[in-house]
């Protein structure tokens, strides 16, 4: 029996070492994932055919020939039983062979194969990198169709899943800050995670940033011999105070002598995650006059079960005592046969990464937590696993609903919490949403504070203007939208009535409060306008009408006419009325003046901005769009007609979400409220679906996956999707499952 092995470091090469071998004519006994990548077992189509021939069962009798009655059998005939056992086995596994022939000769196979299946592949590589099936199953439930099969088993495959797991890790990306935040800080954890070590390596952090008159050490550990003392070497050598809490005081008790330090950290007593003085320790640290930042200290090389433990035990206590324990740090990484397990903990309880200690050296050895880095490096230490059972690094089990609801709350809080880095003022309008649960009196005062003091700086550099008449079929106008200094809107709008009446005063105000600089008028301005803007020397774009005259050439000519004259100066992909675009730009010197009234300055050298929207797929013309605009520069205009091409779809998103939300808010929310609501979100969905980036694509996902499989354009899908983020966040935290980071 000529049965051969071989192996590659992917199944499309072992098969091809297949081919090479038997060319066509061999059957595929088994393969399996090896530490030296796929083994292919096959074997040769002559010896299949023997052994064809050698467990071919006998000719049937005829049939009108009587069976041998049982007293006739010969004293053998007991051995038939397991002659005919191994010849019905033998039939079986031919036909088995026989149905794996398709794979030499490239037909598709009848149901998925482990050799084929790109999804199966991820989850492999998965469960060899030491997660559980849980945080397995969230990460590729948003794989794309385009990888679910043998492509998804390369290089492809694996940076999309690096990407995915990245995402889901929530690190904190300014951990630079961390250090210029005054405050006290307690590293809490059970013995021998490192506390004290990190506690050194932060307090240099801190003296080599802020000095050592404004850094203090503070240690509760009186029971392990040496511990104190370690301390103290590091306190001397830093040239700061160390002071000791006993069991039994407050932290309030040492406030005195902590006054005139700004950073005072905590190196606590290490104690198992099984021990009930937890929840008193916890108590202990959150004095009344001073709150206590607790920053959970993990063991990278800790078992899964054990990691698993100490989260759950120490968040419990903490939130026992009345207080957060959301950050963490993660120590050890260098001794760590694997970082999967740890990174399954973090994503399932939701923490916020901040540092990562990789070594003993103090205090060289201790880095900002970087998802990307950290992704990577767990998905590169991968051990052979069982291809079945259950995984080591499976969760505490829980009832079903329960581990669905705690999985649809992770995932909710990921999505919020990307939302939030990339959409300026998402996190305000977050604190909008959470006023419509407020009595109808408290209302509007608290969002006349919250616009006044926003929970982020929503400073704006530019300002997308909307027409200053009522939305169609609606009884309040559009809200404007601010440009942030990237270029994207900030999705907390500007409500028209709360601005001064006219033109010249309302961009007065912008440019003094809100330092606007950059105008996209939804017109041309009008003569009073025109003069503000010249003295101020403001950009500006304003859209024009196709029939707007303009002069060009010493002629008189409207806008129209003049787009076959103009220069060709650049191509931008966009959308446009909720469809695919390519937008094709064109610019000309012309003469023009303000619109509106006579009286204000003569016709000034302008550039007229021409645009011709395509379908990319048929070359169909979808459309015409003209401005008016002092700006000369292909790369200070763009940008700015591109943004008001993309504003085009707000209006009717606008409507949509207003329509939406009298569906989904209290029936006393108050009316200001739901504007502001209305305009962001869909400020927030139009950014979405016109973004092209990779990070806008996996939030689009993500998204739309919220969104359900109802068909519906991706615009009102999205807007769709942020509504129900809404209230699934509210019904979470109501029902107290919201102990995860994001959904506060």
């Amino acid at each position: 029996m000529s049965v051969m092995r071989f192996v590659g470091a992917t199944s499309r090469e072992a098969m091809r070492q297949v081919r090479a071998a038997m060319v066509e004519d061999a059957l595929i006994l088994a393969n399996r994932h090896t530490e030296a990548g796929v083994e292919i077992l096959a074997m040769a189509d002559e010896a299949v055919e023997a052994m064809s021939e050698q467990a071919a069962p006998a000719p049937a009798p005829p049939p009108e020939a009587e069976p041998p009655s049982p007293a006739a059998a010969p004293p053998h005939a007991e051995a038939a039983g397991p002659a005919a056992d191994f010849q019905a086995m033998s039939e079986r596994l031919l036909r088995e062979m026989q149905d794996m022939r398709s794979l030499l000769a490239g037909e598709p196979s009848p149901g998925p194969s482990p050799v084929e299946s790109g999804q199966g592949t991820l989850a492999r590589t998965l469960r060899e990198a030491g997660f559980g099936r849980t945080v397995a199953a969230e990460l590729l439930q948003g794989l794309p169709q385009a990888l679910a099969g043998p492509e998804g088993e390369g290089e492809a495959g694996r940076a999309w899943l690096a990407r995915r797991l990245a995402a889901r890790l929530d690190a904190d990306t300014a951990a630079e800050t961390f250090f210029d935040t005054p405050g006290i800080l307690a590293l809490v954890g059970p013995t021998g995670v490192g506390k004290t070590t990190t506690t050194a390596k932060l307090a240099a952090r801190f003296v080599r940033r802020h000095g050592a008159e404004n850094v203090a050490l503070v240690t509760t550990d009186g029971f392990r011999v040496g511990a104190h003392e370690q301390l103290r070497i590091y306190a001397e050598l830093l040239g700061i105070p160390l002071h000791a809490l006993a069991p039994e005081q407050s932290i309030d008790d040492l406030l005195a002598e902590l006054a005139g330090r700004r950073f005072v950290i905590i190196d606590t007593v290490g104690m198992s995650q099984r021990d009930r003085r937890i929840i008193a320790q916890a108590a202990q640290l959150q004095g009344g006059a001073e709150r206590v930042r607790m920053l959970l200290v993990l063991n990278a090389a800790s078992q899964p079960g054990t990691l698993e433990e100490v989260a759950t035990r120490y968040r419990q206590a903490a939130r026992a005592a009345g207080v957060a324990l959301d950050d963490c740090l993660l120590t050890k990484q260098d001794e760590a046969g694997q970082l999967g397990p740890a990174l399954d903990t973090l994503i399932r309880h939701g923490l916020r990464l901040l540092f990562v200690s990789t070594g003993q050296r103090v205090p060289e050895d201790l880095e900002a937590a970087d998802a990307t880095a950290l992704a990577e490096a767990a998905l590169a230490a991968r051990l052979p696993v069982e291809a079945e059972g259950a995984s080591a690094t499976a969760p505490l089990a829980v009832s079903p609903w329960a581990g669905e609801l705690l999985g649809q709350g992770r995932r909710l809080g990921l999505v919020l919490s990307a939302l939030r880095r990339r959409l300026t003022g998402f996190a305000t309008l977050e604190a909008a949403w959470d006023l419509s649960a407020l009595p109808a009196t408290l209302q509007e005062a608290r969002l006349g504070g919250l616009l006044e003091a926003p929970p982020e700086p929503l400073a704006r550099v530019g300002m997308l203007w909307a027409a200053r008449r009522n939305l169609p079929g609606a009884d309040w106008a559009m809200p404007d939208l601010g440009v942030d200094a990237r270029g994207g809107w900030l999705v907390l709008p500007d409500l028209q009535h709360r601005q001064p009446a006219g033109w010249p005063a309302r961009l007065a105000e912008a440019r003094a409060h809100r330092g606007v600089g950059v105008h996209l008028l939804p017109g041309l301005p009008d003569a009073e306008t025109w003069l503000w803007l010249d003295e101020c020397r403001s950009a500006w774009v304003g859209q024009a009408r196709p029939g707007q005259r303009v002069q060009h050439a010493g002629e008189r000519r409207p806008l129209s006419g003049l787009a076959a004259l103009a220069e060709p100066v650049g191509e931008r992909d966009c959308r446009f009325r909720g469809q695919a675009a390519r937008a094709r730009f064109a610019r000309l010197p012309v003469e023009a003046g303000p619109a509106g009234r006579r009286g204000g300055p003569a016709a000034t050298p302008m550039v007229a901005w021409f645009a011709r929207l395509d379908d990319p797929e048929s070359g169909r013309t979808l459309g015409w769009r003209y401005w008016l605009t002092p700006l000369r520069a292909a790369e200070d205009a763009l940008p700015l007609l591109v943004g008001g091409l993309h504003g085009e779809a707000l209006p009717r998103q606008v409507r949509r979400a207003w329509e939406r939300l009298d569906e989904m808010l209290p029936a006393e929310t108050d009316r200001e409220v739901r504007q502001l609501l209305a305009g962001g979100l869909a400020a927030a969905a139009t950014h979405l679906d016109q973004a092209d980036d990779a990070e806008a694509d996996e939030l689009r996902r993500e998204l739309l996956a919220l969104a359900g499989g109802r068909r519906r354009r991706r615009e009102a899908a999205l807007l769709e999707a942020l509504c129900y983020l809404g209230t699934a966040r509210d019904a979470i935290r109501h029902v107290g499952a919201a102990g995860l980071e994001g959904l506060r």
